[in-house]
């Protein structure tokens, strides 16, 4: 069971009380009969292990520089012409 924390708009007064997820907010001050706010505070999330961050789901190969990228890509380019070229014409 969920606890919410709730505070008095007009009287400040804060408490924290268990309620269901199926249950309506509360509304009405304890102390004042004033209006109430929900509370919402900080949550505790921890990111441990790998996969959190963009450079965790690469792997080192992919990551290559810009010039090495440029090379490969003429190598592909002229291999795949110079079959072409070199092939027999059909009549």
């Amino acid at each position: 069971m969920p606890v919410y924390s709730y505070a008095c708009k007009s009287c400040g007064h804060a408490f924290d009380i268990h309620q269901d997820f199926s249950d309506e907010s509360l509304t009405i001050c304890p102390e004042c009969q004033g209006r109430l706010k929900k509370v919402f505070g900080t949550v505790g999330v921890s990111f441990k292990g790998s996969g959190f961050y963009a450079t965790d789901s690469r792997s080192s190969s992919t990551s290559t520089s810009p010039a090495a990228s440029k090379s490969s890509a003429k190598e592909t380019s002229t291999a795949s012409t110079a079959p072409a070229a070199a092939a027999p014409a059909a009549s």
